[in-house]
């Protein structure tokens, strides 16, 4: 229970909440990466993506999907999931406003 207690209380609290909601632990992995994987293509979606062939994006997925199982070793003990949180809101707030400026530019 000591070591429990010692791991838990290293993680960052995104990754301690999904562990400590799920039911077992391996739930709670593939719950973590999944979340880091869609968080991520979330992130390229908004800043990176361009208009590609779709073997090009297949490829662009599947090295985006072995980038986050190493991001989600990670995950445990540095703020991963945060991180990427922030970017997301960064990027959305960004896109918003391309969007009004684009919109006031033309009236």
């Amino acid at each position: 229970m000591e070591e429990q207690d010692l791991v838990m209380g290293r993680m960052s609290s995104i990754a301690r909440f999904i562990y400590e909601t799920m039911p077992n632990f391996t739930v709670s992995g593939y719950v973590l990466f999944i979340v880091i994987f869609l968080l991520s293509v979330l992130v390229y979606k908004l800043g990176f993506a361009k208009k590609l062939v779709f073997k090009q994006n297949v490829v662009i997925y599947i090295f985006l999907l072995l980038g986050c199982l190493m991001l989600t070793f990670l995950a445990f003990f540095l703020p991963v999931v945060e991180a990427l949180l922030v970017a997301a809101l960064i990027l959305i707030i960004y896109k918003i406003r391309l969007k009004l400026e684009k919109r006031g530019s033309t009236t």
